[in-house]
């Protein structure tokens, strides 16, 4: 699994292996309690165990498999985790104790949440005072003739030599016409704000993907 898996997720996403470097510079120097939302195969969670060694760290995904797949290379890793969690639950389903984490991160796995408000309220709630969220995803370009651009670009990038297949290109097309809700950033942007998020930025961008920060704000 994990080899078909992090072998498609570089041939179909553009700058990978870039995009989680990027998002792993904005993180916070220090956190002591951290939630991961959509582990997938562990890529993002083993950096974020090497980075925050000795840090409490909740492992979220909606499969089974992929969390077992994380949990046995973060062991194969040899990290040193403070009571490491591993929760199988769909986002919108997760039981988040208020002011319970730090950190709160997530790679390519938001799109698939249809009311991201109502999430972005549990998140806020679930983060301590000047708790960070930071989140790596697709995201709808605006107006519409940009979010085609870039929609074009990523089909252009997975039918290159060596990338992917037709059948995995109508794979995930189908996937996307089916499971994928894509946000503008300015509506990410007023969302994170309406919900009591402050320092609200995109600090990496290619296409349909991106990066956005943000604190929890004190005052709410």
């Amino acid at each position: 699994m994990v080899e078909s898996y992090d072998s498609l997720i570089r041939r179909a996403v553009p700058r990978y292996d870039e995009m989680i470097a990027r998002l792993l510079d904005y993180l916070p120097p220090k956190a002591s309690d951290i939630l991961e939302l959509g582990c997938g195969t562990g890529n993002l969670s083993l950096e974020l165990a090497r980075r925050f060694g000795g840090a409490s760290i909740t492992y979220v995904d909606g499969s089974a498999e992929m969390l077992a797949v994380t949990r046995s290379r973060l062991e194969a890793g040899g990290v040193v985790l403070r009571e490491p969690t591993f929760v199988e639950s769909r986002f919108e389903e997760l039981d988040l104790q208020p002011e319970s984490f730090d950190l709160i991160v997530s790679s390519i796995s938001l799109h698939h949440v249809v009311d991201k408000a109502g999430l972005y309220r549990r998140v806020r709630t679930a983060l301590r005072e000047a708790g960070s969220f930071c989140f790596a995803d697709q995201i709808r370009g605006e107006p519409d003739e940009n979010h085609q651009i870039n929609w074009e670009r990523w089909l252009d990038f997975c039918r290159a030599p060596g990338n992917c297949s037709p059948d995995e290109i109508q794979s995930l097309l189908d996937h996307a016409a089916a499971h994928d809700h894509y946000t503008t950033l300015t509506d990410h942007a007023q969302l994170l704000n309406d919900t009591g998020f402050a320092s609200i930025d995109c600090v990496w961008r290619n296409w349909m993907w991106g990066i956005v920060t943000a604190l929890r704000d004190a005052r709410h």
